[in-house]
């Protein structure tokens, strides 16, 4: 079934933000010692909030700071400064979007900033969206909670058995699931099982998502 809107979550699954994190992280968990491949980083550590990161690797062994998010933050947008490439594909999809008429917003558990950061980058993508960027951080209930999609699809004015969100974690595809929406997920960092685990159809080609949903 055609959606009537589709919500797409940022990092992973729109700007490929996701590598350079996982190395930071990497590197900063290792300087207060807790020593984790980026393999097991990108396996443990997807798709929460920050503070979510913290909670986890404390609980790991790492001995972070109280200021640590902050800190990290910090860090972090410096670095995706310097040149976050889009997800390949992800053009194509905005164009079949755009043709057909449908339209979409974004959903992240990333902040305001780091959306502008990321997505400002790419001339004329902040624009698509049409101001329809939303960050669970903002909201104050992140995903897993479904209130960050269901506040996405109330602004677009479609109901949540109209849309399908577009997610590349499971802390994500829960979300879309307790929202009551179907859910596709990108299985570039997460192993396919585990997002079909949570309810998402995994995928694993970003410019075969239109004909994915019906839109070829």
């Amino acid at each position: 079934m055609t959606p009537k809107a589709v919500i797409f979550d940022c990092d992973g699954v729109v700007v490929d933000s996701e590598p350079m994190t996982f190395e930071l992280l990497a590197d900063d968990f290792a300087q207060h010692g807790l020593h984790l491949p980026v393999t097991v980083i990108a396996r443990d550590f997807i798709g929460g909030t920050m503070a979510d990161v913290a909670a986890r690797a404390r609980a790991a062994g790492a001995d972070l700071p109280d200021d640590w998010v902050d800190r990290f933050y910090h860090r972090l947008y410096a670095r995706l400064a310097q040149g976050t490439p889009l997800i390949p594909g992800i053009l194509t999809v905005l164009d079949a979007l755009d043709g057909a008429g449908i339209p979409y917003a974004m959903g992240s558990n990333g902040s305001d900033e780091k959306m502008q950061i990321t997505l400002g980058q790419h001339p004329g993508l902040l624009a698509r969206f049409r101001g329809h960027l939303y960050s669970g951080q903002t909201l104050g209930a992140p995903k897993p909670a479904p209130d960050l999609y269901l506040h996405a699809a109330a602004r677009l004015g479609v109901a949540p058995s109209g849309c399908i969100v577009i997610e590349d974690s499971p802390t994500g595809a829960r979300a879309a699931h307790a929202a009551g929406m179907r859910c596709m997920g990108y299985a570039a960092h997460t192993p396919p099982e585990r997002l079909a685990a949570v309810g998402a159809v995994p995928f694993f080609d970003m410019a075969a998502l239109p004909g994915l949903i019906g839109l070829h």
